[in-house]
């Protein structure tokens, strides 16, 4: 089959086309899946720039997010059949090969049924960011309706599904972007667009909240805006984060409001090992299917390259400021 290889830590030239063996099921809850699409998420590029995760396992297929056909299953999987349509977020650290190939072999678990009225490139480019969405909004911040939100990227990749999944629990949102995604996410349902480039987003959150603050923060950036979000959160509010704060960051004005403060890495159930985890994020799936489905959920896929033009696509997301989702097409 055909895959894209890192086949060293570099910049985007180091992904190279190669011709490599089918994978085979090993297991007797394993699936085997036709690969009609891949998500390109910001963690690939850095697997590929800084060699994070992959060690010297190398070369590497990367790649988390994927959808496509089941063509084989183990005798001991119940839940799916040859010939179902699925979506999945797995493997791309080196540990397992990812979804940068025609094929993939993966635990019944992990692939669930992708939404009947979305394409392949569309399911392709979900799983990752909406687990991540899913797990920052609910587990982690106990959104619920009634409770004021700010996003952090909103045009981005997680951020314009967080927006969705908080319009739909009641929640009113607020999202920071540049002035030529305003549009985009007002047709998200978002209540205030701030101008990141224009203006104070602390001073236009509380504006926005008539002083008191937002019931949560959702941080896709890191660094000083994350340390500034602190000033964002109401009292007894919840601050989250996709990434690691500033090592010179002061906690007193977070720990002055009570704010709890939560992280999520989507990948700790694959890093660690968790099946219970896993079968989670394969529930938050099945929940997502059935918004896409009612028309509730979609994902904006931003631009689509062929599977031989991997190292284009991670050489245009590292320029960043990407609207929507990038996808490979097999």
């Amino acid at each position: 089959m055909r895959a894209i290889q890192m086949t060293a830590v570099g910049g985007p030239d180091v992904l190279r086309l190669a011709e490599v063996p089918e994978p085979r099921i090993e297991a007797s809850t394993q699936v085997k899946i036709r690969l009609r699409a891949a998500g390109v998420n910001p963690i690939d590029t850095k697997v590929r720039g800084a060699g994070i995760y992959v060690g010297d396992r190398l070369p590497a297929i990367l790649g988390l997010d994927g959808a496509g056909e089941v063509t084989e299953v183990g005798e001991g999987v119940t839940r799916l059949k040859p010939g179902d349509a699925v979506w999945l977020c797995n493997g791309g650290l080196g540990a397992e090969p990812g979804t940068y190939a025609e094929f993939v072999v993966v635990d019944e678990a992990v692939a669930r049924l992708m939404p009947n009225n979305a394409s392949f490139a569309e399911a392709a480019a979900a799983p990752l960011v909406l687990i991540t969405a899913w797990e920052s909004l609910f587990d982690r911040a106990h959104l619920h309706e009634g409770h004021s939100l700010l996003v952090h990227a909103g045009a981005g990749g997680v951020g314009h599904v967080a927006i969705q999944l908080a319009r739909h629990a009641g929640a009113r949102v607020a999202a920071t972007a540049s002035a030529e995604n305003a549009g985009f996410l007002r047709e998200l349902g978002v209540e205030r667009v701030i101008d990141y480039h224009a203006e104070d987003f602390v001073a236009a959150a509380l504006e926005w909240t008539g002083g008191q603050g937002v019931n949560v923060c959702f941080d896709a950036v890191g660094g000083e805006t994350f340390a500034r979000s602190v000033q964002t959160v109401a009292h007894y509010g919840d601050l989250v984060t996709l990434l690691e704060p500033p090592e010179n960051m002061s906690w007193r004005e977070a720990r002055l409001r009570n704010l709890r403060v939560g992280f999520d890495l989507m990948l700790t159930p694959l890093l660690g090992g968790l099946p219970a985890a896993r079968t989670h994020q394969g529930e938050i799936l099945d929940n997502c299917a059935a918004l896409f489905e009612a028309g509730e959920l979609t994902v904006h896929v931003g631009a689509r390259y062929l599977l031989d033009d991997a190292a284009l696509a991670h050489a245009e997301l590292q320029v960043g400021h990407t609207r929507g989702k990038r996808v490979l097409l097999m």
